[in-house]
C-alpha cells in the first residue's frame, strides 16, 4: 500500500473519541432522525442518513476511496477487489484506491469524517456505519434469484468432547468481537434460548475476527467458537484449516451478509453511477467471483427491511450505537 498516494487516510488511527466529539458543533437541524447521529437527518423516515439539503455540502471528489470489512489477510483481499475497482473506475470515470482497515472503528470512523466513499461493511458493524457515519447500504452479494445471506455456526474440535450447548458449561469460548453479529451479538441474543447464557455459563474471549477464532478452535486455544458460515468456508478453500478436524454443533438461521454503502453526502448523479457500477459488475469468472462462493452478483438492499433481524438481536443485547460501543 502507497501511503503517500492516500494522504488524509494515513491518519485514520487517531482516536474515535477526538473524531465523535466535534459532532455537537455540526448537527443538522431537522425534524426526525430517529437514532441517527446529531450529524445526520431522516425526514423520509427510511433509518439512513438523507442527503444534505445544502447543495454546498455534496461530495463529487475526484478520487473514490474503497474499503472492505476488516479481514485477516488485507493484501490478499487487495487483489482479489482490483478487477472490481478496475469496472467501478471505469463506470463512474473516477480513480479509485483500495483501503485496507484494520478494524471496524476504524472503517466508520473513516466514513464518519469524509476520508472513506464506499464500504464494505460487516453485517453486525452495518447499523453502527448507518447511525454513527451516514452510511447509505445499497446492494449486498447474492445470487441471480435474489437470495442472499449467511448463518452463524458453533464450531469445536472433534476431539473436545463438546457435542451439546450444556457442554459448554465452564467452558472458555471465542467471539470475535462486541460489534460482530454471528460473532457476538447472535450469540448473546439466541443462546439463552438453548439454556446457555454467554459470559455466564461460559467465559467469553474476544479473539478480534471470525479467522482467529476458528484458528485458535483448532489449535485448541478455545474450546468453541461462533462464527460466520461465509468466513470458515472462504477460509477451508484457502486449506487454512482442515475441516475434518473440526464439528459445527449449532447452526441459526440465514442472516444478511456484508453491506455495500456509501456515504450519504456523494453527489446524487455520483452514487447513481456507483450503484450502476456494483449492480452491473458480474463476478463469475473473477477472483472475487472465486473467493466469494456461492453468489452471482451484487443485488440491491434496504436497510430498513433486509437488516430489521440484525437490529432486533442488538436490541435485544442492549445495543447503543455509539463510538464508545463501536470500539
Amino acid at each position: 500500500m502507497n501511503w503517500t498516494k492516500l494522504g488524509p487516510l494515513r491518519f485514520l488511527g487517531f482516536a474515535a473519541a477526538a473524531l465523535f466529539a466535534a459532532t455537537s458543533a455540526h448537527a443538522e437541524e431537522c425534524s426526525n432522525r430517529g437514532q441517527l447521529d446529531a450529524l445526520y437527518c431522516d425526514e423520509n423516515g427510511d433509518l439512513v442518513a438523507d442527503a444534505p439539503s445544502d447543495p454546498e455540502k455534496l461530495a463529487n471528489p475526484d478520487t473514490l476511496v474503497f474499503a472492505y470489512t476488516p479481514v485477516e489477510d488485507p493484501a490478499i483481499y487487495e487483489d482479489i477487489w482490483q478487477p472490481f475497482i478496475d469496472h467501478l473506475s471505469e463506470v463512474t470515470g473516477k480513480d479509485v484506491r483500495f483501503f485496507a482497515v484494520q478494524s471496524n472503528s476504524a472503517e466508520v470512523e473513516a466514513m464518519r469524517s469524509g476520508r472513506l466513499h464506499i464500504a464494505g461493511f460487516s453485517t453486525g458493524p452495518t447499523p453502527f456505519a448507518v447511525n454513527l457515519a451516514g452510511a447509505v447500504p445499497f446492494a449486498i452479494m447474492g445470487s441471480e434469484d435474489g437470495r442472499f445471506g449467511y448463518t452463524l455456526q458453533l464450531y469445536t474440535r472433534k476431539d473436545s468432547g463438546i457435542d451439546s450447548f450444556e457442554d459448554l458449561k465452564g467452558k472458555r469460548i471465542a467471539h470475535t468481537s462486541p460489534t460482530s453479529n454471528s460473532g457476538n451479538q447472535a450469540p448473546r441474543a439466541l443462546f439463552p434460548k438453548h439454556g446457555i447464557v454467554p459470559g455466564e455459563d461460559y467465559e467469553v474471549v474476544y479473539s478480534g475476527s471470525h479467522d482467529q477464532s476458528m484458528l485458535g478452535v483448532v489449535a485448541g486455544d478455545y474450546d468453541a467458537a461462533p462464527v460466520a458460515s461465509e468466513v470458515v468456508e472462504r477460509m477451508a478453500d484457502r486449506d487454512l484449516y482442515d475441516p475434518s478436524e473440526v464439528k459445527i454443533i449449532f447452526e441459526s438461521k440465514p442472516f444478511p451478509t456484508t453491506s455495500y454503502a456509501y456515504a450519504h453526502n456523494l453527489d446524487p448523479d455520483l452514487k447513481k453511477k456507483i450503484e450502476e457500477a456494483f449492480l452491473s459488475f458480474q463476478l463469475a469468472g473473477t477472483a472475487l467471483g472465486e473467493e466469494f462462493t456461492g453468489v452471482d452478483k451484487f443485488i440491491p438492499i434496504s436497510y430498513k427491511e433486509d437488516w430489521e433481524v440484525i437490529r432486533d438481536i442488538q436490541k435485544a443485547n442492549g445495543v447503543k450505537y455509539t463510538a464508545e460501543n463501536l470500539k
